[in-house]
């Protein structure tokens, strides 16, 4: 077959490859939002124009932690050095409401430098991905990832260790990764105790499973509030939000719903205050 004829066929496969072939990515516009949620397939941020938050004021019991991490965040934020950040312990504490509170209040100090950046557990291996595209702007972003941990046969924790340490290239300086979990370590005690039980030279095995932990330069420990700060709560929200309730009642009905509940804690006391909020109706704005 001469040249001339295999010239069209030629062309027309490579057409066709072109159709087949994905789009390229489309820019990121990183000055749409101050927050966004990566997804992949394809690999977006989606601006989210309003945070769910909670004023910082009304998170009580946690100012130890509240501070540390405020401190960390205005230092990324001013350009200088800081630790990613692990929140550990008992559910419904305020570790994800701290956060994004935090964010909060570094936007209205510094507007426009600092974006946060949500991502699933899930979405971890594509974490190469969006540090590639995050890398060398000017404007600095925290990634955040709600409720990590890892369960048995889950080799995600790989793809994250290697971003925390940052590979022969190291993290990129404009980012920082802050996660919260119910695990210190990140993993249930059981698979650690299968790991010792069943590897060839168990202390290397839990060393594997556990160090992941360790990448986290900020371990903030977070746990179930004592009576005193829960009645702060419920009284903090219940001033904001002006709802003129008696303090006896007031308190008789927290304890009341947190008996309900089987335990005291910020996301207990705000599930009161809007159970209230609807029987006085009054609206929580």
């Amino acid at each position: 077959m001469s040249s001339d004829s295999l010239l069209p066929l030629l062309t027309r496969i490579a057409d066709a490859l072109d159709r087949l072939a994905p789009p390229p990515p489309a820019p990121f516009d990183l000055r749409a939002a101050d927050a966004f949620v990566w997804h992949t397939e394809p690999d977006r941020l989606e601006p989210v124009p309003a945070v769910n938050r909670v004023e910082i004021a009304l998170l009580q019991g946690i100012e130890r932690q509240r501070d540390i991490l405020l401190d960390n965040t205005r230092r990324f934020a001013a350009g200088h050095p800081a630790n990613n950040a692990l929140l550990w312990g008992a559910r419904g504490t305020g570790k994800s409401s701290l956060v994004k509170s935090i964010h909060a209040v570094i936007v209205q100090e510094r507007p426009g430098e600092l974006a946060l950046v949500e991502i699933q557990r899930d979405d971890i291996p594509s974490l190469p991905r969006l540090l590639a595209r995050l890398k060398g702007e000017a404007r600095r972003f925290v990634l955040f990832c709600d409720d990590l941990s890892f369960d048995h046969d889950d080799a995600h924790y790989k793809s994250l260790k290697a971003v925390l340490d940052g590979g022969i290239e190291g993290r990129p300086e404009n980012v920082v990764f802050y996660a919260t979990s119910n695990r210190r370590h990140l993993m249930p005690r059981d698979m650690i105790e299968n790991e010792r039980s069943t590897a060839i030279n168990p202390a290397e095995a839990v060393e594997e499973k556990v160090s992941l932990s360790d990448r986290f330069g900020l371990w903030l420990g977070f746990h179930n509030c004592d009576q005193t700060t829960y009645f702060a709560m419920v009284e903090g929200y219940a001033r904001h939000f002006g709802l003129e309730v008696p303090a006896d009642r007031l308190h008789a009905e927290a304890v009341e719903w947190s008996v309900t509940r089987g335990s005291r804690s910020g996301r207990v006391a705000w599930q009161f205050i809007q159970d209230l909020a609807g029987r006085l109706e009054k609206p929580l704005r």
